[in-house]
């Protein structure tokens, strides 16, 4: 196997893209023809899994030959797989192959987020409750930290200011692009121009914003300053007023940056409003912002709340925007930048541990929220 990678390195880079996706496609359909074919019943079908439990161990060992352990890895997969084949090959004869064929495609997917996903979980939870060395058990002194000293403090403060005021924000400005520009002349030119802030990764907007609301002594490169200096005011350090405004102004990027999104689904929603729900509601001699406020509000619920709450958990992911800006000063940090830090910058794993735990319970009703409304709303239709 590694002489195969040593062989496909020293070809042309132009010609090393179609090799990988030759391989990566013979790889992903003999899976795919044997989670097809093994569940059936018949002689030929009992050769392929036999077959398979030979071929995909000495596979597996090719792989794996260069690790430590590397027989007992394959071993390990032989075991699996002869059990899985010796049980297929047995309810093969019953007529059960569909379940094993959905177990077999469900499987990679539950291990991966079996992984991926609850086992960190569960690790960052047990975390929490141990010392910054993760050894010794110190039992709530962690969530202690994060509800009395600063940093864990204002972390929580602004993170909660972020998710109460940036999607009710974002949300009211997308709403007022969708409906203003909504059959307007140039609308797709609009549209475009108002998503593409969208298109920008976090870390991109903060360095744009960053010269924006730049501070330095003589001349004034960031745009307010230079207004502020230009009609005889003296420059202002935007970024380290108060920790309130502080954070305002990060939040403003992130408005920026969300706007565009909250504007195309409620204009797609807005847009599968029956029409004759307007015109029923204007012969009835109700004028523009009533016609909006009874029947296109009405209408586009379900949007307005996939957009407030997917932005409210956007806004309480928050990283890049405070780590290129603010670097956490100035009393902007927040859970996922203080969370980071902890862990990075203090090797404090415990502390890193209970704002990770926090930062998980802030997002869980969100989560659960939505879940809830598209459920009522496939229910309704």
């Amino acid at each position: 196997m590694n002489s195969f990678f040593r062989w496909l390195g020293n070809q042309n880079q132009l010609v090393q893209i179609p090799i990988v996706l030759v391989v990566f496609g013979a790889v992903v359909g003999i899976l795919l023809l044997l989670i097809e074919y093994a569940p059936r019943p018949g002689k030929l079908y009992f050769w392929i899994r036999l077959v398979a439990c030979f071929a995909l161990p000495v596979l597996a060992f090719m792989l794996l030959r260069p690790y430590q352990n590397a027989l007992l890895y394959v071993l390990g997969i032989a075991v699996v797989l002869g059990g899985a084949m010796f049980l297929l090959d047995y309810r093969s004869r019953e007529g059960a192959g569909y379940h094993f064929q959905l177990v077999l495609f469900a499987a990679p997917a539950a291990i991966l987020l079996l992984v991926g996903l609850v086992y960190p979980a569960i690790a960052t939870f047990v975390q929490s409750f141990f010392d910054k060395t993760g050894k010794d058990f110190v039992g709530m002194d962690n969530y202690v930290w994060v509800f009395t000293q600063p940093e864990g403090t204002w972390s929580v403060i602004n993170t909660l200011i972020w998710v109460l005021i940036a999607p009710a924000f974002a949300t009211v400005i997308g709403l007022a692009y969708a409906v203003f520009i909504d059959r307007a002349a140039g609308e797709k030119f609009l549209k475009v121009l108002i998503f593409m802030p969208f298109a920008i990764s976090f870390v991109g907007a903060g360095i744009i914003w960053k010269f924006v609301y730049d501070y330095r002594q003589g001349d004034q490169l960031g745009i307010l300053n230079a207004i502020v200096t230009l009609f005889g005011g003296e420059p202002v350090s935007w970024l380290a007023v108060t920790p309130l405004v502080n954070s305002l102004l990060l939040m403003v990027v992130f408005i920026w940056s969300q706007t565009g999104l909250a504007m195309v689904i409620l204009s797609a929603a807005i847009k599968a409003v029956p029409p004759e729900q307007n015109e029923a509601a204007e012969l009835d001699g109700a004028n523009a912002w009533q016609r909006f406020r009874n029947v296109t509000v009405p209408g586009i619920r379900s949007a307005i709340v996939v957009v407030v709450t997917t932005v409210a958990i956007g806004a309480l992911k928050i990283y890049d925007i405070v780590a290129v800006m603010t670097g956490g000063r100035a009393n902007t940090s927040v859970l996922a930048f203080e969370m980071v830090n902890q862990q990075q910058r203090f090797q404090s794993y415990g502390h890193s541990a209970a704002l990770a735990v926090v930062l998980f319970l802030f997002v869980t009703p969100l989560i659960v929220f939505n879940v809830i409304q598209i459920r009522k709303q496939r229910e309704i239709r």
